[in-house]
């Protein structure tokens, strides 16, 4: 006779105990935070003041939250992009998945779409860290900073994050407008100061003036903001999930992905297959 599943033997586990500040359940209430989430939280915290404050485990003050909050704004949406198009190609295969689907978008943010927002967050920090002495109290002293990094940056002949944009060419309207708030609420600290002198003085370096995109100065002011660096991507996401869900409720009223799909489908065109030959510096040609 087979043992039932109460003769079963369940292994033992050591006494262990798995601490956090974050939700936690009893019979009758849920704390979050420290606080009661019914009586505390729903209806009296908005959801990028509680996203900041679940991320940093202190609740952020106004001017923090409208900062935030703009960036989150900044970064929802922009049209059809390839995360956009994506979101909407998936539901159009698997409508059955919105969670598929949103994921497919979010999937996307990378070096070229969301991720510049952490890249410059990112190297911003890093000058400010590998800087000797005080930071500079002045424009003068950062564009003479920022002139320096341009330079350094050029010689290695590489990329400045948050630097061009394809679209805005004369300059990135989210741009300034992050720029006004974070002065008008008295955030506008190392990064972004950086980052500003880096708009004033790389025509100088670089020969050509390029705009300031708005995914660089989101993650700047992020990061001034005191967030965690290795997370602006993830706040990027969070800004974006929001657009993807205005994306796949615009499908639901006005479809457009069978077009994409279909514009591809019956305008592809046959060619000689081209077998793949590596070259001596191990990339790979025609």
């Amino acid at each position: 006779m087979s043992d039932g599943p109460e003769m079963i033997e369940r292994p033992s586990y050591p006494t262990a105990q798995y601490p956090t500040a974050l939700g936690a359940s009893s019979l009758k209430s849920i704390t979050l935070l420290g606080c009661d989430l019914a009586e505390d939280v729903m209806g009296k915290v908005g959801f990028g003041e509680l996203a900041f404050w679940l991320a940093t485990q202190r609740r952020p003050t106004p001017g923090e939250t409208r900062v935030f909050e703009a960036v989150l704004a900044a970064l929802a949406d922009h049209g059809f992009t390839p995360t956009a198009i994506v979101t909407r190609l998936t539901y159009l295969s698997a409508p059955d998945s919105i969670q598929g689907a949103l994921a497919a978008g979010l999937l996307g943010g990378g070096s070229r779409f969301l991720g510049v927002t952490e890249d410059c967050g990112r190297f911003l920090h890093e000058v400010l860290a590998a800087h000797d002495g005080p930071l500079p109290s002045d424009d003068a002293g950062w564009d003479a900073l920022a002139l320096e990094t341009v330079r350094a940056r050029r010689q290695a002949r590489r990329f400045i994050p948050g630097l061009g944009h394809h679209v805005h060419k004369e300059g990135d309207p989210r741009t300034p407008r992050l720029l006004e708030i974070a002065a008008e609420e008295n955030l506008f600290g190392p990064h972004l100061s950086l980052f500003a002198a880096i708009g004033r003085v790389h025509p100088e370096v670089l020969g050509r003036k390029l705009p300031l995109n708005g995914a660089g100065v989101c993650g700047a002011a992020l990061a001034d903001l005191g967030l965690p660096l290795e997370l602006l991507r993830g706040f990027a996401l969070l800004a974006r999930t929001a657009g993807l869900i205005g994306q796949l409720a615009e499908e639901l009223r006005r479809p457009v992905a069978n077009e994409i799909f279909l514009s591809v489908d019956l305008n592809n065109r046959s060619v000689d297959p081209e077998p793949y030959a590596p070259d001596a510096t191990g990339g790979s040609h025609g």
